[in-house]
């Protein structure tokens, strides 16, 4: 049985569900951000117990086959973004996500619109701009080599990007005491 999860995007959530199976008595044959697969289906009882805990901890069960879909495009962002090598990605976000989904991009930009009443590419941005605010709260890189490892053109573009959603530019934002960071899933 496959099991869609929304706000599952990181490792500490997939421990965090992990348990809820477990706790449940369910299997895991395979996981992965935003799904668990079971080796066996689940009895009535255990999905029950399964979205109460998911629920309780922040997380939601998915059935809407639109739903899942703009969940998955979120996951697959959010590991680009954050765990991947952007910076290496050949294409642009529009022909990356159709390979990875095998759907075509117009549609999958409605759908994800339609739910998440943002588009794919404001999503994107403001993954990207999260991932920079954690590389300055930690300095990281500087921000020529946040620009590269982002897919950024330039550094100005990195930073005219960055203005305009946080109000600050790069150096300011470096300079707060208090940085604004956003949980991923609250994007």
């Amino acid at each position: 049985m496959e099991v869609h999860i929304r706000n599952m995007v990181c490792g500490r959530c997939m421990k965090a569900v992990t348990v809820i199976f477990q706790n449940a008595g369910a299997g895991i044959q395979e996981m992965r951000l935003g799904m668990v697969k079971t080796p066996e289906e689940l009895t009535l009882e255990q999905i029950q117990q399964i979205r109460t805990e998911l629920e309780a901890e922040g997380f939601e069960w998915l059935e809407d086959q639109k739903v899942k879909l703009a969940e998955r495009i979120k996951q697959l962002i959010v590991e680009l973004v954050h765990y991947g090598e952007l910076d290496e990605m050949k294409n642009n976000l529009s022909d990356w996500l159709a390979a990875r989904l095998h759907k075509d991009y117009h549609y999958m930009g409605k759908i994800f619109s339609s739910v998440e009443d943002t588009t794919i590419e404001q999503y994107f941005i403001l993954q990207k701009i999260e991932k920079v605010k954690e590389w300055l709260v930690y300095d990281e890189f500087t921000v020529s080599e946040m620009a590269f490892k982002l897919g950024y053109s330039s550094v100005a573009h990195l930073s005219g990007q960055f203005k305009k959603i946080t109000g600050f530019t790069p150096t300011q934002y470096k300079q707060l005491k208090d940085h604004h960071r956003k949980p991923i899933d609250k994007l």
